[in-house]
Protein backbone atom coordinates (compact mmCIF):
# COMPACT_ATOMS: atom_id res chain seq x y z
CA UNK A 1 0.00 0.00 0.00
CA UNK A 2 1.45 3.38 -0.94
CA UNK A 3 1.87 5.87 1.73
CA UNK A 4 -0.88 8.26 0.07
CA UNK A 5 -3.29 5.14 0.74
CA UNK A 6 -2.42 4.71 3.88
CA UNK A 7 -2.90 7.97 5.06
CA UNK A 8 -6.14 8.27 3.80
CA UNK A 9 -7.09 4.84 4.86
CA UNK A 10 -6.02 6.06 8.36
CA UNK A 11 -7.65 9.72 7.86
CA UNK A 12 -11.05 7.99 7.38
CA UNK A 13 -10.54 5.35 10.13
CA UNK A 14 -10.17 8.52 12.88
CA UNK A 15 -13.06 10.46 11.12
CA UNK A 16 -15.25 7.31 11.50
CA UNK A 17 -14.51 6.64 15.34
CA UNK A 18 -13.37 9.99 16.75
CA UNK A 19 -10.23 8.25 18.25
CA UNK A 20 -7.98 5.20 17.55
CA UNK A 21 -4.34 3.87 18.52
CA UNK A 22 -1.87 3.64 16.44
CA UNK A 23 -1.71 -0.33 17.45
CA UNK A 24 -5.64 -0.65 15.62
CA UNK A 25 -4.35 1.27 12.86
CA UNK A 26 -0.93 -0.38 12.12
CA UNK A 27 -3.09 -3.65 12.26
CA UNK A 28 -5.56 -2.42 9.66
CA UNK A 29 -3.44 -0.63 7.11
CA UNK A 30 -0.81 -4.11 7.52
CA UNK A 31 2.06 -1.78 8.70
CA UNK A 32 4.04 -1.26 11.47
CA UNK A 33 3.11 1.52 14.12
CA UNK A 34 6.74 3.13 13.77
CA UNK A 35 5.08 3.69 9.63
CA UNK A 36 1.50 4.21 11.42
CA UNK A 37 3.03 6.90 13.63
CA UNK A 38 5.75 9.09 10.77
CA UNK A 39 1.61 8.95 8.62
CA UNK A 40 0.45 10.55 11.84
CA UNK A 41 2.73 12.86 11.71
CA UNK A 42 2.27 14.29 8.42
CA UNK A 43 -1.86 14.31 8.28
CA UNK A 44 -1.24 16.45 11.91
CA UNK A 45 0.92 19.20 10.01
CA UNK A 46 -1.81 19.58 7.18
CA UNK A 47 -4.26 19.90 9.70
CA UNK A 48 -6.77 16.65 9.52
CA UNK A 49 -6.16 14.92 12.99
CA UNK A 50 -4.11 15.44 16.21
CA UNK A 51 -1.83 13.32 17.77
CA UNK A 52 -2.64 11.72 21.37
CA UNK A 53 -0.45 9.56 23.19
CA UNK A 54 -0.44 6.03 21.59
CA UNK A 55 -3.65 7.44 19.07
CA UNK A 56 -5.03 9.86 16.80
CA UNK A 57 -8.08 11.77 17.27
CA UNK A 58 -9.91 14.38 15.07
CA UNK A 59 -8.94 17.86 15.21
CA UNK A 60 -10.40 19.29 18.70
CA UNK A 61 -10.38 16.06 19.48
CA UNK A 62 -9.55 17.39 23.55
CA UNK A 63 -12.98 18.45 23.71
CA UNK A 64 -14.99 16.15 22.28
CA UNK A 65 -16.00 12.10 23.56
CA UNK A 66 -16.70 9.48 21.35
CA UNK A 67 -19.95 8.14 21.33
CA UNK A 68 -20.54 3.97 22.91
CA UNK A 69 -20.65 2.54 19.32
CA UNK A 70 -16.93 3.59 18.49
CA UNK A 71 -15.57 3.07 22.01
CA UNK A 72 -16.36 -0.67 21.86
CA UNK A 73 -14.43 -1.16 19.48
CA UNK A 74 -11.71 0.61 20.14
CA UNK A 75 -8.41 -1.63 22.00
CA UNK A 76 -10.82 -4.85 22.35
CA UNK A 77 -8.05 -6.86 23.57
CA UNK A 78 -6.35 -4.78 25.33
CA UNK A 79 -10.13 -3.96 27.56
CA UNK A 80 -10.96 -7.83 27.80
CA UNK A 81 -7.06 -8.56 29.45
CA UNK A 82 -7.78 -5.31 31.49
CA UNK A 83 -10.91 -6.95 33.01
CA UNK A 84 -9.45 -10.09 33.68
CA UNK A 85 -6.79 -8.79 35.66
CA UNK A 86 -9.23 -6.05 37.56
CA UNK A 87 -11.59 -9.08 38.58
CA UNK A 88 -8.85 -10.38 40.76
CA UNK A 89 -9.12 -7.67 43.40
CA UNK A 90 -12.78 -8.13 43.73
CA UNK A 91 -13.86 -10.86 46.75
CA UNK A 92 -16.63 -12.45 47.61
CA UNK A 93 -19.07 -10.34 49.58
CA UNK A 94 -18.00 -7.17 48.80
CA UNK A 95 -19.48 -3.80 48.31
CA UNK A 96 -18.38 -1.95 45.01
CA UNK A 97 -19.07 0.87 42.78
CA UNK A 98 -18.41 0.19 39.18
CA UNK A 99 -18.71 3.64 36.44
CA UNK A 100 -19.72 3.79 33.26
CA UNK A 101 -17.35 2.96 30.30
CA UNK A 102 -17.05 0.11 27.60
CA UNK A 103 -14.04 -1.24 30.32
CA UNK A 104 -16.34 -1.44 33.03
CA UNK A 105 -18.44 -3.40 30.77
CA UNK A 106 -16.02 -5.98 30.49
CA UNK A 107 -15.07 -6.05 34.29
CA UNK A 108 -18.92 -6.18 35.07
CA UNK A 109 -19.09 -9.53 33.07
CA UNK A 110 -16.84 -10.63 34.82
CA UNK A 111 -18.16 -10.30 38.38
CA UNK A 112 -21.08 -12.03 37.47
CA UNK A 113 -19.00 -15.37 38.84
CA UNK A 114 -18.18 -13.32 42.71
CA UNK A 115 -21.15 -14.87 44.76
CA UNK A 116 -22.45 -12.09 47.43
CA UNK A 117 -21.02 -9.30 45.75
CA UNK A 118 -23.34 -6.22 45.91
CA UNK A 119 -22.48 -3.72 42.81
CA UNK A 120 -23.69 0.00 42.71
CA UNK A 121 -23.87 1.33 39.17
CA UNK A 122 -24.85 4.41 37.02
CA UNK A 123 -24.24 2.55 34.07
CA UNK A 124 -27.12 0.35 32.39
CA UNK A 125 -24.64 -1.45 30.20
CA UNK A 126 -22.89 -2.70 33.86
CA UNK A 127 -26.21 -3.18 34.75
CA UNK A 128 -27.26 -5.07 31.93
CA UNK A 129 -24.23 -7.60 31.95
CA UNK A 130 -25.23 -8.66 35.74
CA UNK A 131 -28.67 -8.61 35.49
CA UNK A 132 -28.76 -12.85 34.84
CA UNK A 133 -25.89 -12.73 38.04
CA UNK A 134 -27.73 -15.14 40.66
CA UNK A 135 -25.85 -14.11 43.40
CA UNK A 136 -25.19 -10.42 42.64
CA UNK A 137 -27.12 -8.02 44.32
CA UNK A 138 -27.12 -4.44 41.43
CA UNK A 139 -28.06 -1.62 42.97
CA UNK A 140 -28.82 1.39 40.61
CA UNK A 141 -28.51 5.14 41.04
CA UNK A 142 -31.00 7.79 40.06
CA UNK A 143 -30.53 10.16 37.39
CA UNK A 144 -31.18 11.20 33.81
CA UNK A 145 -30.18 8.41 31.25
CA UNK A 146 -27.25 10.04 28.93
CA UNK A 147 -27.52 7.97 25.81
CA UNK A 148 -24.14 8.18 24.05
CA UNK A 149 -22.83 5.97 27.14
CA UNK A 150 -25.76 4.81 28.69
CA UNK A 151 -25.12 5.89 31.82
CA UNK A 152 -27.11 7.79 34.87
CA UNK A 153 -25.88 11.15 35.23
CA UNK A 154 -27.28 14.99 36.83
CA UNK A 155 -28.37 15.42 40.53
CA UNK A 156 -30.24 12.41 40.81
CA UNK A 157 -27.15 10.12 40.61
CA UNK A 158 -25.32 12.03 43.03
CA UNK A 159 -27.86 12.48 45.22
CA UNK A 160 -28.46 8.42 45.24
CA UNK A 161 -24.80 8.12 46.57
CA UNK A 162 -24.60 10.22 49.25
CA UNK A 163 -24.27 8.31 52.40
CA UNK A 164 -23.18 5.19 50.47
CA UNK A 165 -19.78 3.46 51.59
CA UNK A 166 -18.03 0.50 49.64
CA UNK A 167 -14.72 -1.19 49.50
CA UNK A 168 -13.71 0.20 45.62
CA UNK A 169 -14.69 2.18 43.38
CA UNK A 170 -13.82 0.82 39.44
CA UNK A 171 -13.34 3.49 37.00
CA UNK A 172 -12.58 4.52 33.26
CA UNK A 173 -11.87 7.86 31.51
CA UNK A 174 -10.96 9.19 28.85
CA UNK A 175 -7.80 10.12 29.59
CA UNK A 176 -4.78 9.60 32.91
CA UNK A 177 -1.75 11.56 33.66
CA UNK A 178 0.48 11.64 36.60
CA UNK A 179 0.22 15.15 36.85
CA UNK A 180 -3.75 15.46 36.43
CA UNK A 181 -4.81 12.05 37.61
CA UNK A 182 -7.55 10.65 35.24
CA UNK A 183 -10.11 13.18 33.33
CA UNK A 184 -13.17 12.45 30.59
CA UNK A 185 -14.69 15.03 28.28
CA UNK A 186 -18.15 15.27 29.61
CA UNK A 187 -18.60 18.09 32.49
CA UNK A 188 -21.92 15.10 34.16
CA UNK A 189 -20.06 12.25 33.66
CA UNK A 190 -17.11 13.86 35.66
CA UNK A 191 -19.22 14.97 38.40
CA UNK A 192 -21.27 11.34 39.01
CA UNK A 193 -17.32 10.12 38.92
CA UNK A 194 -16.32 12.03 41.61
CA UNK A 195 -19.39 11.20 43.81
CA UNK A 196 -18.62 7.46 43.22
CA UNK A 197 -15.49 8.34 44.14
CA UNK A 198 -16.39 9.62 47.79
CA UNK A 199 -17.95 6.74 48.29
CA UNK A 200 -14.99 4.89 48.35
CA UNK A 201 -11.89 3.80 50.22
CA UNK A 202 -9.88 2.47 47.43
CA UNK A 203 -9.79 3.71 43.70
CA UNK A 204 -9.55 1.85 40.98
CA UNK A 205 -8.65 2.91 37.89
CA UNK A 206 -8.59 0.98 34.55
CA UNK A 207 -7.33 2.86 31.59
CA UNK A 208 -5.87 0.95 28.07
CA UNK A 209 -2.06 2.77 26.87
CA UNK A 210 -4.15 4.99 24.54
CA UNK A 211 -5.18 6.88 27.69
CA UNK A 212 -1.65 7.34 29.19
CA UNK A 213 -0.32 10.84 28.66
CA UNK A 214 -4.06 11.76 27.17
CA UNK A 215 -5.63 14.98 29.35
CA UNK A 216 -9.42 15.57 28.80
CA UNK A 217 -11.41 18.66 29.84
CA UNK A 218 -12.91 17.73 33.14
CA UNK A 219 -10.66 15.56 36.21
CA UNK A 220 -12.61 13.15 37.69
CA UNK A 221 -9.89 11.74 40.11
CA UNK A 222 -7.10 13.19 41.16
CA UNK A 223 -3.61 11.08 41.03
CA UNK A 224 -3.19 11.46 44.84
CA UNK A 225 -7.09 9.18 45.16
CA UNK A 226 -5.78 6.32 42.60
CA UNK A 227 -5.14 3.50 44.70
CA UNK A 228 -4.63 1.34 42.07
CA UNK A 229 -4.14 1.46 38.24
CA UNK A 230 -5.11 -1.50 35.73
CA UNK A 231 -3.65 -1.09 32.43
CA UNK A 232 -1.95 -3.03 29.37
CA UNK A 233 1.05 -3.41 28.30
CA UNK A 234 2.35 -0.17 26.21
CA UNK A 235 4.08 -0.85 23.08
CA UNK A 236 7.68 -1.73 23.29
CA UNK A 237 9.40 1.53 21.94
CA UNK A 238 6.40 3.71 23.68
CA UNK A 239 9.00 5.74 26.07
CA UNK A 240 6.17 8.06 26.92
CA UNK A 241 3.87 5.63 28.28
CA UNK A 242 6.60 4.06 30.34
CA UNK A 243 7.28 7.44 31.92
CA UNK A 244 4.03 7.91 32.73
CA UNK A 245 4.07 4.59 34.65
CA UNK A 246 6.63 5.50 36.37
CA UNK A 247 5.50 8.71 37.26
CA UNK A 248 1.84 7.61 38.81
CA UNK A 249 4.41 4.85 40.32
CA UNK A 250 6.11 7.49 41.86
CA UNK A 251 3.18 9.23 43.17
CA UNK A 252 2.33 6.14 44.88
CA UNK A 253 -0.28 4.15 42.32
CA UNK A 254 0.18 0.43 42.57
CA UNK A 255 0.40 -0.33 39.21
CA UNK A 256 -0.63 -3.67 37.38
CA UNK A 257 0.67 -4.40 33.59
CA UNK A 258 -1.70 -6.72 32.16
CA UNK A 259 0.03 -8.64 29.20
CA UNK A 260 -1.62 -10.66 26.71
CA UNK A 261 1.02 -10.94 23.89
CA UNK A 262 -0.11 -7.10 22.41
CA UNK A 263 3.57 -5.57 22.99
CA UNK A 264 6.15 -6.18 25.29
CA UNK A 265 6.93 -3.57 27.94
CA UNK A 266 8.99 -0.57 27.09
CA UNK A 267 12.24 -0.50 28.11
CA UNK A 268 11.78 1.98 30.83
CA UNK A 269 8.71 0.78 32.32
CA UNK A 270 10.25 -3.03 32.70
CA UNK A 271 13.42 -1.22 34.46
CA UNK A 272 11.32 0.06 36.44
CA UNK A 273 9.87 -2.87 37.88
CA UNK A 274 12.93 -4.76 37.99
CA UNK A 275 14.44 -1.81 40.40
CA UNK A 276 10.49 -2.22 42.49
CA UNK A 277 11.68 -5.90 42.61
CA UNK A 278 8.34 -7.05 40.61
CA UNK A 279 8.14 -10.18 39.01
CA UNK A 280 5.90 -11.39 36.11
CA UNK A 281 4.13 -14.31 35.84
CA UNK A 282 0.60 -15.30 34.85
CA UNK A 283 0.81 -12.32 32.03
CA UNK A 284 0.59 -9.73 34.29
CA UNK A 285 3.57 -7.68 35.73
CA UNK A 286 3.25 -5.48 38.72
CA UNK A 287 4.92 -2.41 39.81
CA UNK A 288 4.90 -1.98 43.45
CA UNK A 289 5.88 1.52 45.24
CA UNK A 290 9.33 2.90 44.94
CA UNK A 291 11.14 0.88 47.77
CA UNK A 292 8.32 -1.38 48.23
CA UNK A 293 9.26 -5.00 47.84
CA UNK A 294 6.42 -7.90 48.18
CA UNK A 295 7.03 -11.90 48.74
CA UNK A 296 6.75 -14.23 46.10
CA UNK A 297 3.84 -15.34 44.79
CA UNK A 298 1.78 -12.29 46.67
CA UNK A 299 -1.46 -12.25 44.97
CA UNK A 300 -2.29 -8.31 43.49
CA UNK A 301 -5.18 -7.67 45.89
CA UNK A 302 -2.59 -8.09 48.78
CA UNK A 303 0.04 -5.88 47.29
CA UNK A 304 0.96 -3.02 49.57
CA UNK A 305 -1.97 -4.17 52.35
CA UNK A 306 -1.51 -4.84 55.82
CA UNK A 307 -3.05 -7.66 57.27
CA UNK A 308 -5.15 -4.87 59.73
CA UNK A 309 -6.21 -3.10 56.88
CA UNK A 310 -7.74 -5.74 54.97
CA UNK A 311 -10.06 -6.68 58.44
CA UNK A 312 -11.03 -3.17 58.87
CA UNK A 313 -12.28 -3.34 55.29
CA UNK A 314 -14.51 -6.45 55.96
CA UNK A 315 -15.88 -4.96 58.86
CA UNK A 316 -17.07 -1.94 56.80
CA UNK A 317 -18.57 -3.83 54.16
CA UNK A 318 -20.35 -5.95 56.75
CA UNK A 319 -21.56 -3.22 58.39
CA UNK A 320 -22.91 -1.62 55.04
CA UNK A 321 -24.61 -5.10 54.18
CA UNK A 322 -26.51 -4.43 57.44
CA UNK A 323 -27.21 -1.66 56.96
Amino acid sequence: MFAAERRQLILEMVRANGAVSLRELARVVQTSEVTVRRDVRALEAEGLLDRRHGGAVLPGGFTRESGFPQKSHLATAEKTAIADLAAGLVEEGEAIVVGAGTTTQELARRLARVPGLTVVTNSLLVAQALAHANRVEVVMTGGTLRGSNYALVGSGAEQSLQGLRVSRAFLSGSGLTAERGLSTSNMLSASVDRALVQAAAEVVVLADHTKLGSDTMFQTVPTDLITHLVTDEPAAHDDRAAAELQALADQGVRIAVAGGGAGAASSAAASAAADSGAGTRSGRREMPLPGQRRTQGQPLRALGEAAGERDRERARVADLRRR
